[in-house]
């Protein structure tokens, strides 16, 4: 019988690989970033239900948070941030 933990891996990693296909497969550029700061949260729920709660910290303040919020500045800097 499968486990509450081995399911909560499995919508975990299947979180991540959607929201990396919708990053690289989005034209905008800030739904982009917003679906690669979501990857980022979902390694972030990795990390935590590996029990290394230190490493989730970090990924959540870097991957989730930091990252995305210099990509969406930088975007905003370079007149809107659209690219069509």
């Amino acid at each position: 019988m499968i486990d509450l933990v081995t399911i909560l891996n499995i919508l975990i990693v299947l979180g991540m690989v959607v929201t990396a296909i919708l990053a690289v497969h989005f034209d905008n550029l800030l739904s982009s970033v917003i679906a690669l700061g979501a990857t980022g949260l979902f390694a972030a729920a990795a990390f935590l239900v590996l029990h290394a709660p230190d490493v989730a910290i970090s990924e959540a303040a870097v991957g989730a948070a930091l990252t995305p919020l210099i990509f969406i500045v930088t975007l905003r800097k370079v007149k809107g941030g659209d690219d069509k």
